[in-house]
């Protein structure tokens, strides 16, 4: 006779899913006294996050507080930002030095290089009011408080912090435009907007001309050094370290994680999440369930449909999440010869992202393709070969490519990615040959991902690495859905830690910071 499942545990909080902002919720949460269970259905720790080329998104709050340093997470920063071989044998490099990418600019366009650092200057003002955007909860719309009402207050000083009024009324007219408006309209050059443009669409189903494609471009500068040419950083031993680390620190700090433990429902009793049971069968108690996955996962997969309700089900069913990277990682056996840069220097502009966007034209192409269930056949690229800045993620001496490739869409118009997965790594090979004419004679080792296996291996709802759209419509009091951005969920208990949650998508920790922030306070609240 079966002994059945073993008895419930019990804990203060149970965290669903084990993607750096469940494991930064975790630490936030055991830090503060709590007794805290961390379920990965996974066997190994970090979620989406070591998809992730670079990590210099990550809030430096996040890894003081939570002693990443001390649990071995190890960064470095490339002096080159970005690297962008153009058709014509050239290429623009943006350094982290806006003086030597000025200099550089020059031989291309005089005007854009004096243009350059006052349009850094700009980013960077910009970037830090959005930050204070990030790192506030928003309003509650239904019945606003007086912290609601200081969390405004705080936002005004950020804005007046941009100094005149026509700063303020720059910040306003600037975070709805296309981002190849905000380029377009100070630089000369197509090949630098393109390369500087492709910030604003990264991960995102949208185009360049796509509006409030310039707020994601100042969100991906927010909280970091980025300024115009981007934040390039990297983990020491790979994107992989930075889950290790926030899992030894949640450990360190009280908290218990576990992997191979995969939540098949968050338990309820009445309107109230009370805990969750897994697949096989066990059943863990918690004074509240904070939820790593996605919004559709989480409330369409999790949650009792009779619990949740048909209106709000409706609504979880219309987060927009239309998945369109996919990713190809390449193991080489000798550094490609990109052109546009002289051999000597080869190595050092390669270590940072290597970007093949030609120009706003170019993306708004590749991104109208995929409208139509296609990918383009001259794709927006995105490569690093972290090895070259950081040795220790190849032992063996082969170089290591990880290539984002921008629209491939979820669902194909034609065929399906079981037969197209190949055609996908084909694709991506065929235009990096254009740039780097041999490359395909390096390769020894090849490896496609297409949204559908980013859904089956990281649980991310139809593929989107962000958990949902970054566009204005799901953006800050609209994200994930209109009344439920302040972390708590429909369902009493129940807070939504991931990237689906604001301020979005990324290796911020920004997510599960700010959600265990308003944990915390519930649970007071409640004593």
């Amino acid at each position: 006779m079966s002994a059945g499942p073993p008895p419930a545990r019990h804990y203060d909080a149970a965290v669903v899913g084990g993607g750096h902002n469940g494991l930064v919720a975790a630490g936030y949460l055991a830090r503060s006294g709590l007794r805290v269970v961390v379920l990965e259905r996974r066997e190994r720790v970090g979620g989406g996050a070591e998809l992730a080329g670079t990590i210099g998104r990550l809030r430096t709050s996040v890894i003081r507080d939570l002693g990443l340093a001390a649990q071995g997470l190890s960064l470095i920063r490339p002096r080159v930002r970005a690297f962008a071989p153009q058709p014509d044998g050239t290429a623009v490099t943006l350094w982290s030095d806006v003086a030597r990418t000025a200099a550089e600019l020059s031989r291309r366009s005089r005007a854009d290089a004096e243009a350059y650092p006052s349009f850094d200057r700009k980013v960077r003002a910009l970037g830090s009011l959005v930050a204070h955007l990030h790192a506030a909860t928003p309003p509650d719309v239904r019945s606003p408080s007086i912290d609601d009402a200081l969390t405004g207050l705080r936002l005004g000083r950020a804005i007046r912090g941009l100094g005149s009024a026509r700063h303020v009324r720059e910040a306003l007219r600037v975070l709805p435009m296309a981002v190849a408006d905000l380029v377009g309209e100070v630089f000369e050059d197509d090949a630098l907007r393109g390369v500087l443009a492709a910030r604003g669409v990264r991960y995102a189903a949208m185009g360049p001309w796509s509006a409030g494609t310039a707020a994601v471009l100042l969100g991906d500068t927010a909280g970091t050094d980025g300024g115009a040419a981007g934040e390039t950083v990297f983990a020491r031993g790979g994107s992989a370290a930075v889950g290790e680390a926030l899992a030894r620190a949640a450990r360190t700090l009280g908290a218990e994680v576990r992997t191979g433990a995969e939540v098949g429902a968050i338990r309820t009793d009445g309107e109230r999440a009370v805990g969750v049971t897994l697949s096989s069968g066990e059943e863990i108690e918690a004074r509240v369930v904070l939820s790593g996955a996605d919004p559709k996962r989480t409330l369409l997969e999790l949650v009792d449909p009779v619990v949740l309700g048909p209106s709000l089900r409706w609504r979880a069913g219309n987060v927009r999440t239309p998945g369109v990277v996919g990713s190809v990682d390449l193991v080489l056996g000798a550094l490609p010869r990109f052109t546009g840069s002289p051999d000597v220097e080869l190595p050092e502009r390669l270590a940072g992202r290597i970007v093949v966007a030609h120009g706003i034209d170019h993306l708004e192409k590749a991104f109208d393709a995929s409208k139509y269930g296609r990918v383009s056949e001259s794709p927006f690229l995105e490569a690093t070969i972290q090895s070259l800045a950081d040795p220790s993620v190849s032992p063996d001496g082969r170089l290591r490519m990880r290539v984002l490739v921008q629209w491939a869409p979820y669902e194909l118009r034609e065929g399906d990615w079981e037969t197209e997965r190949d055609r996908l790594g084909d694709l991506v090979l065929e235009t990096l040959e254009h740039h780097a004419p041999g490359i395909s004679g390096l390769v020894e080792e090849r490896t496609v991902l297409a949204p559908p296996d980013l859904e089956r291996a990281y649980g991310l709802t139809g593929g989107h690495p962000l958990h949902g759209e970054p566009g204005l419509d799901q953006f800050f009091m609209w994200r994930p859905i209109w009344g439920f951005a302040r972390y708590r969920m429909p369902v009493a208990g129940l807070y939504l830690c991931g990237s689906g949650a604001h301020p979005g998508g990324g290796v911020t920790g920004a997510p599960g910071a700010n959600c265990a922030r308003e944990v915390l306070a519930d649970l007071k609240r409640r004593r």
